[in-house]
């Protein structure tokens, strides 16, 4: 493990999540910040071409890290099947599963020879809540992909995954969805990002419930 200065991007940097990851690695490297409408750069992770804009004009990069992607909370008595384009589920595949995923394949293609790349899931995987369906599905697949992924990583690049349960910031919002889960401090989610950068594990999801 190095512990050379690194070049950082956060995609997502201005949401709970991605402000604490950017102030924990601040202490110790330079953070580059992106979003759809804010940060240092503009990027939307649903436009491949918007993305690899961005690693061009920010290389050389040592790492990045994904802490934002929506997905559709509904009961499954209304989701119903449809076409992608028309499907509820639509959301989630399109931004928080294929944005990360269009962002991991890029990032593999322009990071620095021992680069790191780490996305986000969450809990809803393993401890599915009522109108989690879509979600669920979609940390699960993310789950999978960074598994399958860090098997063929090219020039000893690392890939890694954080699953956070529910933040303790955003129990106003999200509270009623997650009765009887523990919350957890957007600070010791931001350990966890900090993990998959500056240590050695490779294809884990890094679980902070």
């Amino acid at each position: 493990m190095s512990s050379k200065r690194l070049k950082i991007l956060v995609i997502g940097g201005s949401g709970t999540i991605g402000s604490a990851v950017k102030e924990n690695l601040l202490q110790r490297h330079d953070v580059v910040t992106a979003g759809t409408k804010s940060g240092d750069v503009q990027l939307d992770i649903t436009d491949p071409e918007s993305i690899r804009r961005a690693f061009e004009q920010l290389s050389p990069l040592d790492a990045v890290i994904t802490t934002l992607g929506k997905a559709t909370f509904a009961p499954f008595e209304e989701l119903e099947a449809a076409p992608l384009e028309s499907s509820q589920h639509r959301i989630g595949i399109e931004n928080k599963l294929m944005g990360q995923i269009n962002v991991a394949q890029c990032a593999r293609d322009h990071l620095v020879d021992g680069g790191s790349i780490t996305l986000t899931s969450g809990i809803l995987n393993e401890h599915p809540v009522p109108g989690s369906v879509s979600p669920s599905m979609v940390n699960g697949a993310l789950d999978a992909f960074v598994r399958a992924a860090a098997m063929e990583m090219p020039r000893g690049m690392r890939i890694n995954i954080v699953s956070p349960s529910v933040l303790r910031e955003s129990l106003g919002k999200y509270g009623p969805f997650f009765r009887g889960f523990k919350p957890v401090a957007a600070e010791d989610v931001a350990l966890a990002y900090s993990r998959s950068v500056e240590s050695l594990v490779n294809g884990q999801v890094l679980k902070v419930w």
